[in-house]
């Protein structure tokens, strides 16, 4: 029960009821620990911060993880104080957050968490069918969104936590649609033309090669180097 809300007998009484039905109904799956009333028999977390959610289910292998908690409300504890007090602190732990509501204030729950940015995974409302409880799911976190909520309970990750988008809440999804957040390729810009080549320098011949391999003689050595048509005279 919330430190802030006295229920009816009536309304406590059906509160206690619905934890236990939920208690048969997920113990096949998990260790189920209650916390009906002002009973504190399942914490969650250690020491002074410690908090006492209607249901707490853990995992029953050897790591014992608590995977979920689920806190259940009336119909005079769906209002803004309640979802304030326990709601936003319930929202920001690392198990997933299951709010379980009656059936005529399911839209009120979910106006309230979208009001308040509440990181909830899922909100399930119930009603009686004679003897007999049905719960029916009416909002369940897109995948996306579920990350940001285990993100929420560990800073050191960079990300931070998101409720039921709202109308004001930019960047988040609507309820019941998710939010894949694709890339959309940018075709605006045109392809700038690669830019041609430079054309290889040719190679040089062999006779321009050997041509520029001989230095040209200068003409006093040309006429020096020509043979005259005299000949020596004997002594």
């Amino acid at each position: 029960m919330s430190p802030i809300l006295v229920r009816p007998v009536r309304e406590q009484l059906e509160h206690d009821r619905i934890i236990r039905i939920l208690q048969t109904k997920f113990r096949r799956r998990f260790d189920v620990g209650i916390n009906p009333g002002m009973e504190q028999n399942a914490p969650v977390g250690g020491g002074p911060s410690a908090v006492y959610p209607d249901v707490v289910l853990t995992s029953q292998d050897r790591g014992r993880k608590i995977e979920q908690i689920i806190e259940v409300e009336t119909v005079e504890s769906v209002n803004n104080l309640e979802s304030l007090a326990e709601w936003v602190p319930f929202g920001r732990l690392r198990p997933a957050f299951h709010l379980y509501v009656p059936a005529a204030m399911a839209d009120v729950a979910k106006r309230l968490c979208s009001d308040s940015n509440i990181p909830v995974s899922e909100i399930h409302s119930y009603h009686w069918v004679g003897d007999e409880m049905r719960f029916v799911p009416v909002y369940k976190a897109p995948a996306e969104g579920r990350k940001h909520v285990q993100a929420a309970a560990n800073p050191s990750s960079g990300m931070t936590g998101t409720g039921i988008a709202g109308p004001n809440t930019p960047g988040a999804s609507t309820i019941g649609v998710a939010a894949a957040g694709t890339r959309k390729s940018d075709t605006s810009k045109p392809k700038s033309k690669p830019k041609p080549r430079p054309k290889p320098a040719r190679k040089a011949t062999k006779g321009a090669k050997a041509k520029s391999a001989k230095p040209a003689k200068p003409a006093k050595q040309r006429a020096a180097a020509k043979p005259s048509g005299r000949s020596s005279k004997r002594k």
